[in-house]
């Protein structure tokens, strides 16, 4: 049995919304994984008391006053989500520094999204070793993002908040974490309408006041785990999940043959999966592809393409959203899969396919849980570095798998 923690894409945003106040704000099912903690780290040393509960994964933030709106250089550099500091910072504050994020090397991850709204929201951006972000005073305005961005989404909400009038943003992004933000902030006080579509239209308010709210279920995550037990042949029960963030996941698995039922929060994973490419009408091979939500998770991608190695056919993958995110496959062929990469963008993979173990090295965090996925999968040992990258992502990920019969040990 494993419980789905906290969306770690929820939770990032939801904490740097504590800045919008001076009151507390709660949030509950916190995922205690790095950047969580990275991001925690980064907030106090702003200025905001953070209390913590591990082992009730709750925690209580009060941006009473702020000590300083320049973010810590080295604290950038670990997560990618330090970009979303800007939008709560310049809405309460008027300024915001921001050193170069960090975060997974999938290629290149642009901020123009970002900047180009803010700027239309009334703020003045200037490189400085990152970014100085600078405000007289934010206006809403009506907003085409030239891509569905969900970053640039919740930074663009969290600043146009307490702007002054409408904001309308036309191409947002609709995931459940950009979700889980705008039902808090609606919590807080503000008014967003349009929640759950690519919409969203912000009537600014003068002030936010604290609320307590609950961190959606992390489907990534739980989609991993499931992943997990499909190419090692076990049943899997996976508790505390939400049935409409797993519709979007069910048509792409059942291209393999993995069938599982949800009842009431519970997704219950069969044994023994007979794992089988269903071809496109007329035998074509089918084609696994991403794409902002409800399309096909980016996140996902590394670990359904370990999947299609231990599946009966052949599938050709599209990663449309990150061109460096398809390299990690030169790990699994090593290991024996069969796997033609036809260009940055696009694999062939042809399975099953016999893997063994190998030394391999993560490169981000998706990518590490796909190589461990496959050591599962493998004969023999496989040893992985760089696994801390996984560690961003996924909580005790070694002593979880042991408690589901895995045989993982860190060094």
């Amino acid at each position: 049995m494993h419980r789905a923690p906290g969306n770690k894409n929820a939770a990032l945003p939801m904490l740097t919304a504590a800045l919008l106040t001076d009151e507390t704000v709660t949030l509950d099912n916190l995922p205690i994984i790095d950047d969580v903690k990275t991001t925690l780290l980064q907030l106090e040393k702003l200025g905001v008391d953070v209390t913590l509960d591990s082992a009730a994964r709750r925690v209580s933030l009060r941006a009473g006053k702020l000590k300083s709106t320049c973010l810590d250089r080295t604290l950038c550099a670990k997560v990618r989500s330090a970009i979303l500091f800007a939008g709560p910072l310049l809405g309460r504050c008027g300024r915001a520094t921001i050193c170069q994020p960090g975060g997974d090397l999938i290629g290149r991850r642009r901020v123009d999204t970002h900047i180009n709204g803010l700027r239309a929201l009334g703020a003045s951006v200037t490189p400085r070793n990152g970014y100085a972000f600078r405000s007289r005073g934010l206006a809403g305005a009506h907003i085409l993002l030239d891509e569905c961005s969900v970053t640039a989404t919740e930074n663009l909400v969290m600043a146009a908040v307490l702007a002054k009038g409408r904001t309308t943003l036309y191409h947002a992004a609709c995931e459940p974490h950009v979700q889980n933000l705008c039902r808090l902030l609606n919590a807080m006080g503000a008014s967003i309408s349009g929640i759950g579509t690519n919409r969203l239209t912000i009537d600014g308010v003068e002030r936010l006041h604290g609320a307590t709210a609950r961190i959606g279920a992390d489907f990534i995550e739980a989609g991993s785990y499931l992943t997990a037990a499909v190419v090692t042949g076990g049943a899997l029960t996976i508790e505390g999940i939400e049935a409409e963030d797993f519709a979007v996941l069910e048509g792409p698995f059942r291209k393999f043959g993995v069938k599982w039922t949800i009842q009431n929060g519970t997704l219950t994973l069969p044994a023994a999966q007979k794992l089988r490419t269903a071809y496109d009408f007329g035998d074509a091979i089918p084609k696994i592809e991403d794409g902002p939500w409800p399309a096909f998770p980016s996140d996902l991608m590394s670990i359904l393409i370990v999947l299609a190695t231990q599946t009966r056919g052949t599938t050709l993958f599209f990663e449309k959203m990150f061109e460096s995110r398809m390299y990690f496959v030169d790990h699994l062929i090593s290991m024996g899969a069969r796997i033609v990469q036809c260009d940055p963008h696009r694999v062939v993979v042809t399975g099953p396919a016999v893997l063994h173990g190998t030394c391999v090295a993560s490169p981000d965090i998706r990518a590490g849980i796909a190589l461990l996925i496959a050591a599962l999968a493998a004969r023999g040992e496989t040893v992985i570095l760089n696994a801390d990258s996984i560690d961003r992502g996924y909580e005790e990920v070694d002593v979880r798998l042991r408690a589901l019969g895995a045989s993982v040990e860190r060094a």
